[in-house]
């Protein structure tokens, strides 16, 4: 009895279809991306004196690893945090600040150019509890910000408009306001009421 042969499978299109499930997987692939804090350092300052700065000028917070919250050394909740360094940054102990309309107490910061906020965590803090109080405190810096843009704007003709809008404005492309005019009373807001949070792991 005569052998047949053995039928021999084309294999010409398994490149292609090989092709095309590499193509549809990296299509419908999604790939995570590393969310994070952005900061924009301060210039490094060659300074041979020794800056000596007040205890009262500093605001403490600390986080432990039960995602608990202990500022100036008392226990207190996330959602009095602001208030608490509204209150200090705004204080105006020395009385040099214009603008501030703080409860001048002594023992509290002279101005907001000298106030530091000091955040402090342990390594074990949960990364949700960290963000949630960054968050507050950056909103601390952004309530004086906006209140003092609502009294600068109109003086320099930008009226009813925030620090957060301002800012909004200076980076839109679409905005044909003087972007000259507004960079410089969004500058002096800064130099008003400066960023100063010090970020420390325990």
């Amino acid at each position: 009895m005569a052998k047949r042969a053995a039928q021999e499978v084309n294999a010409g299109s398994m490149a292609d279809i090989a092709f095309l499930l590499l193509i549809f997987f990296l299509v419908t692939t999604t790939i995570e991306k590393d969310s994070g804090i952005t900061r924009k350092l301060p210039p490094i300052e060659e300074s041979e004196e020794d800056v000596i700065i007040k205890q009262k000028n500093i605001f403490t917070v600390l986080i432990n690893k039960n995602d608990q919250l202990l500022v100036e050394d008392e226990v207190m909740e996330l959602k009095n945090l602001r208030k608490a360094a509204v209150e200090f940054l705004d204080n105006n102990g020395d009385g040099s600040c214009g603008y501030c309309k703080g409860k001048k107490d002594p023992s509290s910061s002279d101005n907001p150019d000298k106030a530091i906020i000091s955040l402090a965590n342990d390594r074990e803090t949960s990364y949700a509890a960290y963000i949630s109080v960054q968050n507050e405190l950056v909103a601390a810096y952004n309530q004086l910000r906006n209140r003092r843009a609502l009294e600068v704007g109109p003086q320099k003709g930008f009226s009813g408009m925030d620090f957060i809008k301002m800012q909004e404005n200076y980076g839109d492309v679409r905005w044909n306001g003087n972007k000259d005019k507004l960079k410089a009373v969004i500058d002096q807001i800064k130099l008003e009421i400066p960023q100063k949070l010090s970020e420390v792991q325990q």
